[in-house]
């Protein structure tokens, strides 16, 4: 099963990082469903705007860890790549 690490841009311009075995289904979910993670509820629409394949779960939980690390701007910089 494959992993991806997601990125959303919220609609108050703030940027959320996930994970998730289906992007779509996910984001979906984030826009539309109970299922979304609170912080994207009261900042909805939010649109896809960066996603990359992990290997397993962990290696992702551990990329999602370091993206949530960086600063916006190295994060801008990661979406714009």
């Amino acid at each position: 099963m494959s992993y991806f690490i997601y990125i959303l841009q919220c609609n108050d311009d703030t940027l959320y990082t996930g994970i998730s075995t289906d992007v779509q289904r996910r984001l979906d979910e984030h826009n539309n469903s109970n299922k979304g993670a609170k912080y994207t509820k009261v900042r909805r629409p939010v649109k896809l705007v960066y996603s990359e394949s992990s290997k397993d779960r962990s290696s992702a939980a551990k990329r999602e860890i370091e993206i949530k690390k960086l600063k916006r701007s190295k994060k801008l910089e990661l979406i714009n790549a």
